[in-house]
């Protein structure tokens, strides 16, 4: 598994609620740290992080997703990704109340099914994008999978294009608290590619 950040992101330190968020791999006191894969595009720009409440962890997730528009219309494939906080779900398999954070999202698509893990937390995730296309269509990043505590693999509705990238980094405290996504804007002027890349945070 592998640890990474896009070279492109800035080496900053960011208010992220009550906490601070630092780009290294060591876990500090009340400080999460953000895993992410290597595999992610370079178009667009980083958006703000969003951070479940307190107490409160990733136990499940949405995505915003473009179908195939045609071989003549510019697609997009994956536009958003939410994550649905909650205490950490039982062995019972019941969800509690729960609350949706997202950053930055493209303009096109609509929302899929809410995924759960059968119990416990997300701790990590995989991304699958297609690579650059030169003169054909670009979409970026396409479709998502992430790991539960107890190893349950959920993967989305997205779109097929691409490919699997390495998975992340499993958060080393207790799962997936937050969210940063990377978006290429609209521009009808050049090709869209709406969500690139993704960081989550662990606490």
């Amino acid at each position: 598994m592998h640890f990474a950040l896009s070279v492109l992101f800035p080496l900053l330190i960011f208010s992220f609620g009550d906490c601070a968020v630092v780009n290294d791999t060591q876990t500090k006191t009340g400080v999460p740290i953000t895993i992410g894969v290597t595999n992610g595009q370079s178009w667009g720009v980083w958006g703000n992080p969003e951070k479940c409440p307190s107490g409160t962890y990733a136990t499940g997730f949405s995505l915003k997703v473009q179908p195939y528009q045609g071989f003549w219309v510019d697609d997009t494939a994956l536009n958003g990704i939410a994550l649905h906080c909650s205490e950490p779900i039982g062995n019972n398999g019941i969800v509690g109340p729960f609350t949706t954070i997202k950053s930055s999202e493209g303009s096109w698509g609509s929302w899929t099914q809410n995924v759960w893990c059968p119990n416990g937390v997300l701790t990590a995730f995989q991304l699958q994008v297609e690579s650059y296309q030169w003169l054909l269509d670009d979409s970026a990043a396409t479709n998502i999978r992430f790991i539960c505590t107890g190893n349950q693999v959920l993967e989305g509705s997205g779109m097929n294009w691409g490919y699997w990238g390495s998975w992340s980094t499993v958060c080393a405290e207790n799962g997936i608290c937050g969210i940063q996504t990377k978006v290429d804007s609209p521009n009808w002027q050049r090709d869209d590619t709406a969500l690139n890349d993704v960081l989550f945070y662990c606490c």
